[in-house]
């Protein structure tokens, strides 16, 4: 860390010091619906990490990468092929599209890399959930749930409008209300976000917007609440979400260069002569319904969901070489359905939910390809394809007490999963067509996802547990085709067995979650490129491993001031893994750094002068360098800090912040193929200030 950021950070810690007062806070009531029934957090086997709406709001979090930033061992490259993130060595598939961590927002799922990032807003907590939650949440939760819960609405009407302006030209506006219709009865609510902003990298080409990679973000939400009765209730939610993000956070660059001299001034100023952009829409609908017996609850959730996603890029990110005008592209639309009925106990000693599961998911994809030299003459790749998927689940999990100090839990999901692909890849060299590959498959995969965990309680403030668990992922078929063989076009489901063991404490004024954990792989999806970078596909690593350690916790000094942490560390390697060109065998995992690590101090208050400050640090991370036989590199972290600042009186709140103090840079996505790599960086330094008014 550099001397002046110790600086800025004392400081913020004396005057923080300064307006304490000496009261408690009580931590033991903090309740979480992991297994999908309400339970105090102390009493559930498995590491989960919290943020309330407090810790939300004064954190400034509205971006699913600034949620994951707070867990240890989690990892998000917003790189420029969607939101891809990782968690424990766990990576996302690129050909099934889903990323190794599910987000849930009051049971609508969001799996998938171009469509990772629902709105932030209306939240009550955000529950995540770590390790394999396939047991209980299925798709594909191989490594992680992000569980977000909104608010309860009441009969009398509240809600907030918020502006903020930052640099950049970075202005953000949201707004939340909700209320009853019919008092007791009939309920609404509606929020949404706008967020624009220039961008940090100039692009200096003549004929092209100078802002190369400015963002466009609107997020629009609605709802009605029906609860007739105590029993009964009925929620119909709509979603409305566009987003568009011009060029990378980054820049395109000679592959010959050692990663760790890359650094972000470098892409401040770029030139490339392609407009390149990734344009988002999504609109969802989802249906609730509850029904409350003395002993049982009985729940629907009924989902749609349209995704349309729009890609162009640079093929080398430059200009004035000689792939001038040349271009990638991918258009992809996506219906989703999917339907859960879900029973669980109430006021009973043996907590148990059970339920059954179906999905359906058609995905057109095309034009999706490249053009790009290869041998001294341009190559053009087009692929056309419909690939559709379906699941059908069933699902049970108990919590049996053993005794007053032991609780068993024993839970298993049984899920078969089938989809079909057809493919149409056209190419050309040099003007002159290449025979058309159409490849068509189906495969189906049947699987069983058993759960156990042992839970003690040391006693009332303390508990020890253990678990056991299998992930799972299924396979799927590559985009583009290099043949019409399924060996060549397919990958096999990626499995896994966990074990976890763990500590909690949840006392008056400090919580302490620690857990050590191991995961062995088969069959881990990989991404690597064919025919010198022409052609990218996903494969199967035969073996590798994860284990490691995290720690994570916070006590209240005094009833205004919190201090938490949080602290990650994984050995995550290949055992078995040869993909033609090099051995991987005791290699690093490409895209898990080696360390997380994240420390906050918070002065709280409901009216008046409240500050916080909040550092996080990063390890070093592997990635494959495709331009150089496959190699890995290693580009070194960072440790970044940001302040926050701001009073409140009466229903206004005026604050200010500077995230990255230090403006520290380092290398947050890499990927390379023969002649160019494309290099993305974290945020620079963000500065800002922001008025909110609540009603």
């Amino acid at each position: 860390m550099k001397i002046n950021e110790k600086i800025i950070l004392l400081s913020l810690v004396c005057s923080t010091l300064i307006y304490a007062n000496n009261e408690s806070t009580n931590l033991d009531s903090v309740t979480v619906t992991a297994n999908k029934v309400e339970e105090n957090i102390k009493d559930v086997p498995q590491s989960i990490s919290v943020l309330d709406a407090t810790v939300i709001e004064e954190k400034g979090i509205k971006k699913i990468s600034e949620v994951i930033k707070e867990i240890p061992n989690m990892n998000f490259q917003n790189s420029t092929t969607g939101g891809a993130s990782s968690f424990r060595g766990l990576n996302t598939s690129m050909f099934t599209n889903n990323n190794p961590i599910v987000i849930y927002v009051d049971g609508v799922a969001y799996y998938d890399r171009v469509d990772f990032d629902p709105s932030l807003e209306n939240i009550d907590r955000i529950e995540i959930l770590r390790g394999p939650q396939g047991t209980l949440y299925g798709k594909d939760a191989i490594g992680a749930v992000i569980n977000i819960i909104t608010k309860t609405p009441t009969n009398d009407w509240s809600g907030n409008i918020l502006a903020e302006y930052g640099n950049d030209n970075l202005y953000k506006t949201s707004f939340y209300t909700s209320g009853a219709i019919i008092e007791n009865k009939l309920f609404a609510g509606i929020n949404g976000s706008f967020k624009r902003e220039d961008g940090w990298i100039t692009n200096n080409y003549s004929a092209m917007d100078e802002d190369a990679n400015k963002k466009r973000d609107r997020k629009t939400n609605a709802f009605l609440l029906f609860e007739p009765n105590e029993k009964f209730s009925a929620k119909v939610t709509l979603t409305n979400n566009y987003k568009k993000d011009y060029f990378m956070d980054g820049f395109g660059s000679d592959p010959s260069i050692d990663i760790n001299k890359l650094k972000r001034e470098d892409a401040k100023n770029v030139s490339f002569d392609v407009p390149a952009y990734e344009r988002t829409k999504v609109k969802s609908e989802s249906l609730n319904l509850n029904y409350e017996f003395e002993k049982m609850k009985l729940e629907s959730i009924t989902t749609h969901k349209r995704v349309d996603f729009d890609g162009e890029y640079d093929t080398d990110n430059t200009s004035n070489t000689a792939s001038d005008g040349l271009r990638q592209f991918n258009y992809t639309e996506l219906k989703a359905w999917t339907q859960e009925l879900r029973l669980a106990s109430k006021n009973q000693d043996i907590k148990w939910v059970a339920g059954l599961y179906f999905d359906k998911e058609d995905r057109s994809q095309g034009p999706y390809g490249v053009e790009q030299l290869s041998m001294g003459s341009v190559y053009i790749g087009d692929a056309y394809s419909n690939a559709n998927s379906k699941t059908q689940a069933i699902f049970g999990q108990t919590m049996i007490p053993l005794s007053e100090d032991f609780e068993l839990t024993l839970g298993g999901r049984y899920q078969r999963i089938k989809k079909d692909i057809d493919v149409i890849a056209k190419s050309s060299w040099a003007g002159t067509s290449n025979p058309d590959v159409n490849y068509k498959d189906e495969k189906t995969w049947n699987t069983f996802l058993p759960k156990l965990a042992l839970m003690y309680h040391l006693n009332k403030d303390t508990s020890t547990y253990f678990s056991v668990s299998k992930g799972y992922m299924p396979g799927g078929f590559n985009f583009y085709p290099s043949s019409d063989k399924s060996s060549e076009n397919s990958f096999e489901a990626q499995k896994s067995i966990n074990y976890e063991l763990g500590l909690k404490h949840l006392g008056e004024n400090y919580a302490i979650n620690l857990a050590l954990f191991r995961m062995d792989i088969k069959d881990i999806h990989v991404y690597k490129q064919l025919m010198g970078g022409t052609i990218f596909a996903t494969s199967n690593a035969e073996k590798a491993y994860s284990q490691g350690i995290e720690l994570d916790g916070s006590y209240y000094i005094t009833d205004n001031l919190q201090l938490s942490a949080a602290l990650g560390f994984i050995d995550a390697k290949y055992d078995e893994y040869n993909n033609g060109t090099r051995d991987y065998k005791d290699e690093r995992i490409e895209g898990t750094p080696r360390y997380t690590a994240s420390l906050s101090l918070a002065y709280m208050q409901e009216k008046g002068l409240y500050g916080r400050v909040d550092i996080h640090a990063k390890g070093k991370t592997t990635f494959i360098d495709g331009a150089n036989n496959d190699d890995l590199v290693e580009a070194n972290g960072g440790i970044t800090s940001n302040i926050k600042v701001g009073y409140k009186i009466k229903n206004l709140d005026v604050f200010s912040y500077v995230n990255n103090i230090t403006d520290e840079d380092y290398v947050s996505s890499y990927m390379s193929k023969p002649g160019v790599s494309w290099v993305g960086f974290n945020e620079p330094r963000r500065f800002g200030v922001g008025v909110k008014y609540s009603f």
